[in-house]
């Protein structure tokens, strides 16, 4: 499964600023006033060659002190649920108060690893001033400031031992992960696949909480589905329980090797369809877009045609990818699907030889070669694929920094056409020879 880190603790300890440092990003909002990150944040944070997912479990609205007192427990019992760390942040130039006491004695009786952050430790004076932390019994303080990055990195070695490695799965099955908004069918697919009603099925949407894995072997195909619940976009998040859904669809998107991308044909590709696209993208997985509800829609011969259009043009540049246009009530398309899907995921995982990879690409470099840069020519000598989760290519030559990205571009179009990479993302390096 996927490695999470959940950052948990009462608003104003500085949270926000640790997520931003770790994922490298401006994402967080960060003010003096407590209670200003109102959603929730994911992003991707590496440290000495290990990835995970860092979740800021944010602020909330103002209320009654004992609604956002509750509020808080709550998303401390969802982080414990689901994150393989927890960081209990505390504020060490304001010491112990009632709400960290009890958010301690929720992470006491929890079986994941946590470690209490000592923040806004800025200089030597304050490390003895965190002692104090030590009465929630959870071991030992880290000292850091968030602001300026000192201490994280003695924090990250610890929080990052505790990590499995991903390539190291219990299963050698493919693993495909039917995503999208809620309602668009997808619980109605993996029953339609399967013959039977193994999920429930409402026209409410979000009847799926959990994501669903199920042992797929029929036709000659075998694979485990995941059925996951609705993304919706995240100022529509407001239970706490459509919270814990969202982290399931993120890690179930993450663990898979071929997301199926459900969308509704009365509406298009929305917004968040293509924020889960570019989840997947980003996570290089292979990627089909299944249009469901197809037989809703008033059509000519052209509408398809027109309709795909329309979706390669929002998913530029990464648009070589299967659409296929779907009924699931009406059981149309489905078994193409489950080929297609079969067919992306033998691209995901497709080696070229080396001898092979040299005879067609080289040649093309000949006759389009890179572009000479301050009277520099740049000559490639030898392609190779890299060994990996994804298709990676490293083209070797004499002067990689001066390669542009259109031209890198330029050669995953070729490769795109000359061995069908249908579905996948593709990364193209240039190193020194």
């Amino acid at each position: 499964m996927a490695n999470i880190v959940a950052i948990v603790g009462r608003p104003n300890v500085g949270k926000s600023t640790l997520y931003n440092r770790l994922t490298e990003s401006r994402k967080a909002i960060v003010d003096d006033f407590s209670g200003v990150t109102r959603d929730r944040h994911y992003g991707e944070a590496e440290w000495i060659g290990k990835r995970f997912t860092v979740i800021d479990t944010g602020g909330f609205v103002h209320g009654s002190d004992d609604i956002f007192e509750a509020a808080i427990r709550e998303q401390v019992h969802i982080a414990i649920e689901e994150a393989s760390v927890i960081l209990f942040m505390v504020d060490v130039t304001t010491g112990v108060t009632d709400l960290d006491d009890d958010i301690a004695n929720i992470l006491r009786r929890s079986k994941k690893p946590v470690y209490v952050v000592a923040n806004k430790v800025d200089h030597a004076k304050l490390h003895h001033a965190s002692a104090e932390f030590y009465a929630f019994g959870l071991g030992e303080i880290f000292n850091i400031s968030s602001a300026t990055g000192s201490g994280t990195g003695e924090l990250l070695d610890e929080v990052v031992s505790h990590f499995e490695v991903l390539e190291e799965e219990e299963s050698t099955l493919p693993k495909i992960t039917i995503a999208g908004r809620p309602n668009v069918g997808k619980s109605s697919l993996t029953n339609a696949l399967l013959g039977k009603d193994r999920n429930i099925v409402t026209p409410i949407a979000g009847t799926t909480r959990d994501a669903i894995r199920i042992h797929y072997n029929q036709f000659g195909n075998e694979f485990l589905l995941i059925d996951t619940a609705g993304l919706r976009r995240k100022t529509k998040v407001t239970e706490n329980i459509e919270f814990y859904s969202v982290m399931r669809t993120i890690k179930a998107i993450e663990d898979s090797d071929v997301v199926v991308l459900m969308i509704d044909a009365n509406d298009g590709l929305e917004a968040q369809d293509i924020n889960i696209f570019h989840l997947a993208e980003k996570n290089k997985k292979g990627v089909v877009i299944l249009v469901n509800k197809w037989d809703m829609v008033e059509k000519d011969h052209k509408t398809a045609k027109e309709f795909e259009a329309r979706i390669r043009e929002k998913i530029a540049p990464f648009n070589d990818v299967p659409i296929l246009f779907t009924s699931v009530t009406e059981k149309q398309r489905i078994f193409k699907a489950v080929e297609t899907i079969m067919e992306v995921y033998q691209n995901k995982t497709k080696k070229i030889p080396t001898s092979k990879l040299n005879d067609v690409m080289l040649d093309i470099i000949e006759n389009y070669p890179p572009p000479a840069t301050k009277g520099k020519y740049i000559k490639v000598k030898y392609i190779t694929q890299i060994p990996g989760r994804s298709p990676m290519f490293a083209f070797f030559c004499n002067l990689p920094q001066y390669i542009k990205d259109p031209y890198k571009r330029f050669v995953e179009n070729k490769l795109r056409e000359n061995f069908d990479f249908s579905g996948v993302p593709i990364q193209v390096f240039f190193r020194q020879k």
